[in-house]
């Protein structure tokens, strides 16, 4: 990670905040063959008995199942806001264009769950993505027979957590002026980098606080 201390999150509440806001991650390992493998997946973020631990699942028997079972270890990625930050921008434009962006690193080692565990899981996590509590796709108004076949094609996973990173990079490290020319450049642009100035905002007081 780019972890220049102006943009590097220690807070560990910040951290699983954010990888709850982003659910979506993406999780890496390496195979037995050192081939690394990934996929997008959405997890499940729970504090239990003092450990951070990610809950998610894949289909059985894949690249990345096998590589879960070979390395034993695994990164997820969650990943926020972003933007591409044009040195024209900037009063002095004899700078280096960047990138702007937040994100979580996360790794520890893995464990399989048992059927029951999966279901319990399924459940959970449906529950808390199927926010109509009306909705036909919620796990309790799913067929039995239908849960029943279909999560045999898939495998629960645990990732108990022994490393998370975070790196926060919103132009911390811009003067007031050149802060404020970034934020009016990114408002013309698309949802995406209007995201991005919200957390730059947020951030502002405590960056500048001589500010009227």
């Amino acid at each position: 990670m780019y972890k220049m201390p102006y943009y590097t999150v220690t807070d560990n509440a910040i951290l699983v905040d954010f990888m709850k806001q982003y659910p979506f991650a993406i999780i890496t390992a390496n195979g037995k063959d050192g081939v690394p493998v990934a996929s997008h997946i959405p997890l499940l973020v729970k504090e239990r008995e003092g450990n951070l631990v990610l809950q998610g699942h894949i289909m059985r028997k894949t690249d990345h199942h096998i590589a879960l079972e070979t390395a034993q270890k695994a990164l997820a990625v969650f990943s926020g806001p972003h933007a591409y930050i044009s040195a024209s921008w900037y009063a002095d434009p004899l700078s280096a264009s960047t990138w702007n962006y937040m994100t979580v690193h996360a790794s520890g080692n893995v464990r399989f769950t048992e059927h029951e565990e999966l279901l319990e899981m399924l459940k959970e996590l449906t529950a808390h993505f199927e926010a109509a509590p009306l909705s036909p796709a919620r796990y309790e108004l799913l067929p039995e027979e239908y849960v029943a076949r279909l999560s045999k094609a898939i495998i629960g996973f645990e990732i108990v957590i022994d490393k998370i990173e975070g790196v926060f990079k919103l132009s911390q490290n811009k003067d007031q002026v050149n802060y404020e020319r970034i934020i009016d450049q990114l408002m013309q642009q698309d949802s995406e980098a209007q995201a991005v100035v919200i957390q730059m905002q947020k951030r502002k007081a405590g960056l500048f606080p001589s500010e009227k």
